[in-house]
C-alpha cells in the first residue's frame, strides 16, 4: 500500500526516488492544468482578451494597463522620461515608485514583445505566466514537504494556483501575481536551509521574490517562515540542528531583504510623501460568513478573506484530522496553523502583523493567499499519507457540516453546490480505487498470475488518476468561471464606473488610437505641453495617449502634485490619489499647455508661457489664504480676473462665514434652490471655483451634477460661458445636504489681458528648454534676476542650480518649483533624484559583498574533501 501510494500512475514518489522526467512532467502539467481551466473560465465568460475588454473602471483598466503603456515606451525609447521620473502624468512626476510596485513583476517585461496598441495581451501573458509558475513551483515545494506521487500534487497544485485570492485581487493587480510565485519559491528557499544546501541560491531567491513585488513578499516571508517554523517543530532531529536551520533561514531572509534593499526605501519615501490612503478596518465577519468562503464558486458583496482552492484540497483538509496514517501531532499542528492563520486575517493586531506593522490601505486581505497555500500544503500531507475510507468518511461528513452551517450565506450559490455535490463523491471514488488499485497488484495466491494482476492494478490506477484529473480541471475551471462574472464587489454599471474615475464609458479602440494619433502630431513638447485630457478612457490618459498632463492615478501620487494641481484649480479624485487635468484657460497657460485634447477628439490650441518662466523679486509672495484667483494671478505676473463678492439672490439664504466662504442650506423640496449671484464687466468669461460643492448647478445655458466632498473629490474650475449684457453672473444650487463654497467663488477673465500677460512671460521666459529623462535645462535672458518658476509640482527630491553653481534643493511658488536667480543669471539646470535610491544602493552593494563571500566559501568548500550529507528526518508514516 505505501509503496503504490508514493508512485500513483507509476510516478515513484519522494525527492530521492522520482524520476526527474515525470517530476517535470508533472510541474509543466500543473502549470498546463491551471492555465488552462483559467483560459477555459476566462473564455466561457467572454472576457478579455476572448470578447470584451477589460471592466471599465477597475483598477487594471485605470492603472495597470496605462502602465504597461508607459513601460512600453519607456523599453522602445520612445521618450515621456526614464525610470526616475514621469513627464507624462501629473505634469512631471516620480517613476520609480510606480515601477517597483507594480511593474517589477519580472513577466511584465515581456510588454516590449507586444505592439503598443495590444499591451493589455502582455498584462494578460503575465497573469498567465505568474498563474503558472506559481502552481509549478508549489508541486516542486510539496515533494519537499513530503515525498507522494507527482502528479497528485500537480492536481493539489492546481488548486492553490487558482485560489480565490488570485482570482479576485490578483486579477486586478498583476503585480500581486508574483505572490503566488513568492511563497512556494520561499518556501523552497527555506527548505534548502533545513537541508543545510544551496544557501546562495536561496537567498538569491528570495531577493527575487522581494523586489518582484514587495507587498506580496513580506507576506509571504511570513508564510513560509510559519510553514518553516512548523516543519521544525514536526521533524524528529536535534534542537541543535533546527536552531541552526531556522539561523540559516533569518541570515538568508537579511541577506535577500537587503539585496531589494531600493525597491524597499524608494517605495517608503514615497509613501511618506504620497496623499495618504484611506484606512480600512473591517468589521470582523461571523463565523458562517467567514467559513463560507471556503467554499468554491461563490463571493458574497462585502470585504472577506478569498480562501477556497477547490474542492479536491477542501475534502484532503477536512480528511486530514481522521487520517490515522498522520502522525497524532502532524494532524494536530496543521489544523492549529490554518486556525491561527485564519484568524489573524481578522483580528485587528495581527492584520498589522500582515501588513508589516502599518495599517491596510485599499484590500485589507492581500494577505489571504498565504492562507490558501497553507491549505494546499495541509491537503498534501493528508493525501501523502494515503487517507483511507474512514479519513474520507470523515472528511465528506465534516464537510456536510460546513455546508449546513453555509447554506443561508450570501456567498454561496448553485454552482457551490453543483461542485460539492458532484464533485465530492466523484473524487472520494477516485481516491477509493486508487487505493483499491494496491490490493490488485499483490496476488492473493500462488496460482494467480502476477502480471494480469499487475495490468489490472494498473488500468484502475490510471482511470482514476484520469477521472481524479478530469475532476479537478472540470471544477477549477467551474469555480473560475463563477468567480470571474460580475459580482457585488465591483461596479455592475460600466457609466457609473467610469464616470467615477473620470473616465467616459464606451470608447472604442478606434477612438483611442485616433486620439494617440492626435496627442503626436501636436508633441511640441518640451517648448509647450500637449494635454491628453479631459480623460476620455482612464484616470491615466496621458501615459495611455502620450502627451504631457496633469491627469495621474497612483497610489504613490505625491502630496505637492495633489496639492500644486488643486491649488491651480484642477480637480482630483480618490481622496487625491488621482488628479485631473487643468481644464481652465489660465491654470492651462502657467503649466505650459499649448495644446489640449477635447472630448470630441479635436485638439485646442492656445498661447501657453513656456516651461521655465522667470519672475522678479517679490511677486511671487502671497498673504496666506489668498483665493485661487490671486495665486493664478502671482504666476501670471498680471491681473487677468475680476473677482467680485458673491451676492445671495433667490431661494435658502446662505450663511456668510467670512473668509471661510459659505455655508448652503438644503433646498426644500419644490423649491428650485439657492441663487449665488456676482457683478462682473459684459463680455469677460465667467467661472465657478466651489471644489466642495455637493448639489445640482445651473445657469444661463448650462447645468452640472457637482459631487464635491471634502478631502476626497475637489471639482475643477467650471467654466459658465460669457457674462451677460446686465452684467450679471446667476448661479443656481440645488442641495441635497448641506455644502460650501469659497468666500470668493466667481472669477471674470479678461482674455485679452491673458493673452497679454502670457507674451511677457514668454519675453521673460526661457529661450530655450531641454527636457532628459529627469533633467531639466533652460538658457535664461543673460541677467535675469528673481526667481525662475519652472512649471512642475515641487515633489521632494528636484535639485536646481543656475549657471554651473552646485545644485541645492529646490524651492516653491504656489508648489511649483522654483529657483533663486540671485544677482543674475543665464542658465538654470534642474535634475531629479530620487529619495532613498542612494542609501537603498548603499545596502545592496552590502548584501551582495555579503553574498559573493559566502558563495565563494560554499564553493571552496565542494572542492574540498567531501563531508557526509545532513540527513533530512521526514515525519513517520
Amino acid at each position: 500500500m505505501r509503496r503504490f501510494w508514493r508512485s500513483t500512475s507509476g510516478y515513484p514518489a519522494g525527492p530521492e526516488g522520482e524520476s526527474p522526467e515525470r517530476v517535470r512532467l508533472a510541474v509543466l502539467g500543473s502549470a498546463g492544468l491551471a492555465v488552462g481551466a483559467y483560459v477555459v473560465a476566462l473564455a466561457a465568460r467572454r472576457g478579455y482578451p476572448f470578447g470584451h475588454g477589460p471592466r471599465p473602471g477597475s483598477r487594471l483598466t485605470e492603472q495597470v494597463i496605462p502602465l504597461y503603456a508607459h513601460l512600453w515606451d519607456l523599453l522602445r525609447g520612445h521618450g515621456g522620461g526614464d525610470l526616475l521620473v514621469n513627464w507624462n502624468s501629473g505634469y512631471g512626476v516620480p517613476f520609480l515608485p510606480d515601477l517597483a510596485t507594480d511593474l517589477l513583476n519580472p513577466f511584465s517585461f515581456l510588454v516590449v514583445l507586444f505592439p503598443r496598441d495590444q499591451v493589455g495581451l502582455a498584462v494578460f501573458l503575465t497573469t498567465l505566466l505568474s498563474i503558472g509558475l506559481g502552481t509549478a513551483l508549489m508541486t516542486v515545494f510539496l515533494g519537499r514537504l513530503h515525498p507522494g506521487s507527482p502528479w497528485l500534487r500537480a492536481l493539489l497544485a492546481t488548486g492553490y494556483g487558482l485560489c480565490a485570492w488570485g482570482l479576485v485581487d490578483g486579477l486586478e493587480q498583476p503585480a500581486w501575481l508574483w505572490g503566488l510565485v513568492s511563497l512556494p519559491l520561499l518556501c523552497l528557499a527555506f527548505d534548502r536551509c533545513v537541508r543545510r544546501t544551496g544557501w546562495p541560491l536561496g537567498a538569491a531567491a528570495l531577493a527575487l521574490a522581494w523586489v518582484g513585488n514587495f507587498y506580496t513578499a513580506a507576506t509571504a516571508s511570513l508564510g513560509a517562515g510559519l510553514v518553516l517554523v512548523l516543519r521544525l517543530l514536526l521533524e524528529q532531529r536535534p534542537v541543535r540542528e533546527r536552531l541552526c536551520s531556522l539561523g540559516r533561514a533569518l541570515a538568508m531572509v537579511t541577506v535577500g531583504i537587503g539585496a531589494a534593499a531600493p525597491v524597499l526605501w524608494v517605495t517608503f519615501e514615497a509613501g511618506r510623501d504620497a496623499v495618504p490612503a484611506a484606512v480600512l478596518h473591517p468589521g470582523t465577519p461571523s463565523l458562517p460568513d467567514y467559513l463560507a468562503q471556503l467554499l468554491p464558486g461563490g463571493l458574497t458583496g462585502r470585504g472577506l478573506p478569498d480562501v477556497f482552492v477547490g474542492v479536491f484540497g477542501l475534502l484532503l483538509v477536512a480528511a486530514l484530522p481522521f487520517n490515522r496514517a498522520v502522525r497524532l501531532r502532524e494532524r494536530l499542528a496543521w489544523p492549529l496553523a490554518l486556525l491561527l492563520v485564519a484568524a489573524s486575517f481578522v483580528w485587528r493586531p495581527s492584520q498589522l502583523l500582515w501588513h508589516v506593522a502599518t495599517a491596510p490601505e485599499g484590500d485589507p486581505y492581500r494577505s489571504t493567499f498565504v492562507l490558501a497555500g497553507l491549505l494546499t500544503m495541509a491537503a498534501w500531507v493528508c493525501l501523502a499519507h494515503r487517507p483511507g475510507p474512514l479519513a474520507l468518511g470523515g472528511g465528506v461528513a465534516l464537510l456536510a457540516v460546513l455546508a449546513a452551517l453555509t447554506q443561508a450565506q450570501a456567498s454561496t450559490g448553485p454552482i457551490t453546490w453543483v461542485l460539492l455535490g458532484a464533485g465530492v463523491p466523484v473524487l472520494v471514488g477516485a481516491l477509493w480505487a486508487l487505493a483499491a488499485s494496491a490490493s490488485i497488484s499483490a496476488p492473493t495466491s500462488i496460482s494467480a498470475s502476477a502480471g494480469t494482476a499487475e495490468r489490472r492494478a494498473r488500468g484502475l490506477r490510471r482511470a482514476a488518476a484520469a477521472v481524479l484529473s478530469c475532476a479537478v480541471f472540470a471544477g477549477t475551471s467551474a469555480a473560475a468561471y463563477s468567480v470571474l462574472g460580475p459580482h457585488d464587489r465591483e461596479p455592475q454599471d460600466p457609466t457609473a464606473a467610469a464616470t467615477a474615475s473620470g473616465a467616459t464609458p464606451g470608447l472604442a479602440a478606434a477612438q483611442l488610437a485616433a486620439a494617440r494619433q492626435l496627442i503626436q502630431r501636436a508633441q511640441d513638447w518640451p517648448a509647450t505641453r500637449t494635454d491628453p485630457g479631459p480623460h476620455l478612457f482612464t484616470g491615466n490618459d496621458p501615459m495611455l495617449l502620450g502627451g504631457q498632463g496633469g491627469g495621474y492615478r497612483s497610489d504613490y501620487l505625491p502630496q505637492a502634485t495633489a496639492q500644486a494641481l488643486h491649488g491651480l484649480g484642477a480637480g482630483w479624485l480618490l481622496q487625491g490619489r488621482q488628479t485631473l487635468s487643468a481644464a481652465d484657460p489660465v491654470g492651462q497657460a502657467l503649466l505650459a499647455v499649448g495644446s489640449s485634447l477635447q472630448p470630441d477628439l479635436t485638439v485646442r490650441q492656445a498661447s501657453a508661457a513656456p516651461l521655465v518662466t522667470v519672475h522678479p523679486p517679490g511677486t511671487l509672495d502671497l498673504p496666506s489664504g489668498a483665493s485661487l484667483w490671486a495665486r493664478q494671478q502671482a504666476l501670471l505676473g498680471a491681473t487677468v480676473y475680476q473677482v467680485p463678492a458673491l451676492v445671495p439672490g433667490s431661494g435658502p439664504a446662505p450663511t456668510d462665514h467670512g473668509r471661510s466662504g459659505w455655508s448652503l442650506p438644503t433646498t426644500p423640496t419644490g423649491q428650485a434652490g439657492t441663487e449665488l449671484t456676482a457683478s462682473c464687466s459684459p463680455g469677460r468669461a465667467a467661472y465657478l471655483y466651489a471644489p466642495y460643492l455637493d448639489g445640482q448647478l445651473s445657469w444661463p445655458g448650462g447645468s452640472l451634477t457637482a459631487r464635491g466632498e471634502q478631502n476626497a473629490t475637489a471639482l475643477p474650475i467650471v467654466p459658465l460661458g460669457p457674462v451677460p449684457a446686465d452684467g450679471v453672473v446667476r448661479v443656481t444650487v440645488r442641495v441635497e445636504l448641506a455644502t460650501q463654497v469659497p468666500a470668493s467663488p466667481f472669477g471674470c477673465l479678461d482674455p485679452a489681458a491673458l493673452s497679454q500677460a502670457v507674451q511677457a512671460l514668454r519675453a521673460s521666459g526661457a529661450r530655450q528648454v531641454r527636457a532628459g529623462g529627469h533633467t531639466i535645462t533652460a538658457g535664461l535672458p543673460p541677467g535675469s534676476t528673481g526667481s525662475a518658476v519652472v512649471a512642475v509640482p515641487a515633489v521632494p527630491g528636484w535639485r536646481c542650480g543656475v549657471d554651473g553653481a552646485p545644485p541645492a534643493p529646490a524651492g516653491s511658488a504656489q508648489r511649483l518649483l522654483a529657483v533663486p536667480l540671485g544677482s543674475g543669471a543665464s542658465r538654470l539646470t534642474c535634475a531629479f533624484e530620487q529619495p532613498g535610491l542612494a542609501p537603498g544602493l548603499q545596502v545592496t552593494a552590502s548584501a551582495v559583498g555579503v553574498w559573493l563571500l559566502v558563495t565563494a566559501w560554499s564553493w571552496w568548500r565542494r572542492r574540498s574533501p567531501a563531508a557526509p550529507a545532513p540527513q533530512v528526518s521526514r515525519p513517520a508514516g
